[in-house]
């Protein structure tokens, strides 16, 4: 059974970006993290939805064999995803986000991923519109939304997707579901409170955290800054 993601605890959840860690010392990066990270984030791109390419089943695999009990939230920025789900999800994958326009069949391909055993998630481009959710968003277990465009670390912050999350909210609220929203691109400190107080569950955070000296001082300022989002109250 799949790891799932909890905000029982009342904080706001981090899940660095192995995409800005060193990858030739991945495990070290990771093991600088000193177990604080509530998941492990992977991006994988295959060089046609998005211009570069990234990793494969193989680190997934590698991470689920030395990190047995971390959640391994799996973002596919990948053409056809459903070709490749079946070796993410056997690999060891808790969470597989696909993008919306990457697939004919979103509906299909996300009650496949359910019954390998993952937990579904779509996601949202900062030119997708929200709307594009409607149909199948009681079926997801996470909304990963993008505020950068995807396929390239170190990007500016888009502040126009909050409005998305809003909206995200309010469904979630009416239809009383439970899916999680993740946030990924440019997210630190300066803004990790505002996007938390908008409604964002999860924050991905790569360059702010593996860029800087003190990886796990990061994080922990990182957390720091977002739980005054829930201080303050989510509007």
């Amino acid at each position: 059974m799949a790891r799932s993601l909890s905000l029982e605890r009342g904080r706001p959840l981090l899940a660095p970006s192995l995409l800005a860690a060193d990858p030739l010392c991945m495990a070290a990066s990771i093991d600088r993290l000193g177990g604080e990270a509530d998941a492990l984030h992977v991006d994988v791109m295959d060089g046609r939805y998005v211009p570069n390419i990234s990793y494969g089943p193989g680190l997934v695999r590698a991470l689920r064999d030395r990190y047995a009990e971390a959640v391994l939230d799996v973002h596919l920025m990948v053409d056809e995803p459903e070709r490749g789900i079946e070796a993410f999800a056997a690999a060891g994958a808790d969470y597989l986000t696909v993008h919306v326009e990457a697939t004919r069949h979103l509906h299909r391909l996300l009650g496949h991923i359910r019954e390998l055993g993952c937990r579904p998630g779509v996601t949202l481009n900062p030119g997708t519109p929200v709307e594009w959710l409607r149909p199948v968003v009681h079926l997801v277990d996470l909304v990963l939304v993008m505020s950068v465009n995807p396929g390239f670390g170190g990007q500016t912050f888009l502040p126009e997707v909050l409005s998305k999350v809003r909206t995200l909210c309010q469904w979630r609220a009416v239809d009383g579901l439970s899916f999680l929203i993740e946030m990924d691109g440019g997210l630190g400190p300066a803004n990790g409170a505002d996007v938390v107080r908008t409604g964002c569950d999860i924050l991905v955070a790569g360059s702010s955290v593996f860029g800087a000296a003190d990886p796990l001082l990061a994080l922990r300022d990182l957390r720091r800054t977002a739980q005054g989002g829930i201080s303050h109250g989510r509007s």
